[in-house]
C-alpha cells in the first residue's frame, strides 16, 4: 500500500439529474437531486483509496454546517484530513451540476469564496510520509514554492492541468508527471491531442484525457501513445477525469510503464462512467 497525499479542493456538489440539458429560458424538472461532496482532488483520492492506497487530503475546509458533507464521505473512504485547514469564516465552495440522463454528460456552474491552501501550510507538513504527491493545478503562485519542495525531497509527483491559469506553464517542469484536461487543451487552441504533445519537449511523461475518444500520452523520447476508450453505456461521466488521473498515479506507483499506465486509466474511467457515483 502506497501513501499519497493530494492538494486541492474539495466541493459541495448539488446534483440535478434531468431527462435531457434544458434550453435557455427553458423551465424542466429534475428527475432526480443529490448532494454530495465533489473536488477534484479529494475524488482522486477517493478512487485512489478503493485501489488500496492509504490518502491524505490536504486542502481548506471551513467550520459550516455544509463541510460535514465532507468530513463524511471522506471518512467512509478512510481518507485521512489532519493535513486540512479549518478556517472559522468561510463558505464550502459549491458545484451546481445538471447532468442529462440523454447523454450522461454534464455541465456545471461553480461558486467559491474561500482561501486557497497556501505553502505555509503544506511546508509544515512531514513530506516523509508520503510515496506520491499530487496537486491541482491551481493557487499557482503558492503552488509553484510546493513543487520546488517537492522536488527538493524527491518525493514523486503529479500536477493536473484542468483549466488555463497564468503563470502555470512556468511550473511544466517541476512534476514527474503532468496530466491535461481536454478542456486545457482546447482552450489553447489545440483541437488534436497529439498536436498538442507534440507542441513542445516535455522532460516527463505527459497524459491527456479526451473523453470518449480515450487519452493519449507522450513520453520524454518523443514517441505519442493512444488508448481507446471501450464502448459503454454512460450513465454518469461526473468525476470521469479524476477517475483518469487516479488510475495513471494508481499504475505508476505500481510500476508499470506509461503505456500500461495509459490503458489502466482508460478502462477504470469507462468502468466510472456505466455508474453512478464515484464507485469503480
Amino acid at each position: 500500500m502506497s501513501s499519497i497525499l493530494a492538494v486541492g479542493i474539495a466541493t459541495l456538489d448539488i446534483v440535478n439529474t434531468l431527462a435531457s440539458y434544458p434550453r435557455e429560458d427553458e423551465e424542466v424538472r429534475a428527475q432526480a437531486q443529490s448532494r454530495v461532496r465533489g473536488g477534484n482532488a479529494t475524488n482522486t483520492l477517493v478512487i485512489l483509496s478503493q485501489l488500496g492506497h492509504h490518502c491524505s487530503w490536504a486542502g481548506v475546509l471551513p467550520r459550516e454546517p455544509d463541510s460535514q458533507v465532507v468530513l463524511d464521505d471522506l471518512d467512509r473512504y478512510r481518507v485521512d484530513v489532519t493535513a486540512v485547514q479549518r478556517p472559522v469564516s468561510g463558505k464550502l465552495p459549491t458545484s451546481y451540476i445538471s447532468l442529462s440522463a440523454d447523454t450522461g454528460s454534464r455541465t456545471i456552474v461553480h461558486y467559491r469564496d474561500l482561501p486557497e491552501y497556501d505553502f505555509d501550510a503544506f511546508d509544515a507538513l512531514d513530506l516523509s510520509r508520503y510515496d506520491w504527491l499530487h496537486f491541482e493545478g491551481r493557487n499557482i503562485g503558492e503552488l509553484g514554492s510546493m513543487l520546488e519542495k517537492a522536488r527538493q525531497a524527491g518525493i514523486p509527483c503529479s500536477l493536473e492541468v484542468e483549466k488555463p491559469r497564468e503563470g502555470i506553464e512556468n511550473l511544466f517542469d517541476l512534476p514527474d508527471v503532468l496530466l491535461f484536461s481536454r478542456a486545457y487543451v482546447r482552450q489553447k487552441g489545440f483541437q488534436n491531442a497529439g498536436k498538442f504533445l507534440a507542441s513542445r519537449n516535455w522532460r516527463q511523461p505527459v497524459f491527456l484525457a479526451w473523453g470518449a475518444a480515450g487519452a493519449w500520452c507522450r513520453i520524454p523520447a518523443g514517441e505519442i501513445m493512444h488508448a481507446p476508450a471501450p464502448e459503454v453505456a454512460v450513465a454518469d461521466s461526473l468525476g470521469a477525469g479524476d477517475v483518469f488521473n487516479a488510475g495513471i498515479i494508481d499504475a505508476l506507483l505500481r510500476k508499470s510503464s506509461p503505456e500500461e499506465s495509459l490503458h489502466h486509466a482508460v478502462r477504470l474511467a469507462a468502468v466510472k462512467c456505466t455508474r453512478a457515483g464515484l464507485v469503480i
